[in-house]
């Protein structure tokens, strides 16, 4: 069948790969152009000791993510892989204690020249979300994890209470880096769970 000219050259539509590879390889060059990654704009921790932060973290408070908007025993988890990247495992019960216990299984890249700092977690390939460690106490015990957009923020600690004096000097952290106290929500912890 002979192709006939587009009456209006100037208006025809963008040719298209024939093969459905060449799609895949136009989709996956324009999500990694998304994916540029521009320097933070919050000063991360200038070294963490990436061996120390890792294992588990109870979530404290946090302007969510939608998984996490009614999340109840909220931990998370990061343990090194041999690759060097960082498994993380987020566990939680979605609207109650009662709840089914729900996980998500990002893998977190440090990324280099940060001191261990700045991560990208890799929820869906090949998309990295910045994830960045603003703060985390000498005895690592308690972090504030943040990202450049003031989006999101988690305050994390080692137990699944902070003292009072604790959380409002974290309060106070999160507020000097510019996210708005309003939107933070106090995650619901309860254990031993029943």
């Amino acid at each position: 069948m002979t192709r006939l000219p587009h009456p209006h050259p100037e208006r025809a539509p963008a040719a298209r790969p024939r093969h459905p590879l060449g799609w895949l390889a136009l989709c996956a060059c324009a999500a990694l152009t998304a994916c540029a990654t521009p320097a933070p704009t919050i000063a991360p921790l200038p070294a963490v000791d990436i061996a120390r932060f890792m294992g588990d973290w109870y979530v404290i408070a946090n302007i969510p993510t939608f998984p996490e908007k009614n999340a109840f025993n909220a931990v998370e988890s990061y343990a090194l892989r041999p690759d060097g990247r960082i498994q993380t495992d987020f566990r939680y019960r979605d609207g109650s204690f009662e709840a089914p216990v729900k996980t998500l299984h990002p893998v977190a890249t440090v990324r280099p020249g940060t001191g261990n700092a700045v991560w990208g977690m890799q929820f869906i390939w090949p998309i990295q979300a910045e994830y960045l460690i603003a703060d985390v106490s000498p005895d690592y015990q308690s972090t504030i994890v943040a990202r450049s957009k003031r989006d999101h923020v988690w305050l994390m600690a080692r137990t699944p209470e902070l003292a009072p004096e604790a959380y409002a000097q974290a309060l106070r952290k999160i507020e000097a880096l510019g996210y708005d106290l309003a939107k933070l929500r106090r995650v619901p912890q309860r254990w031993p769970e029943r």
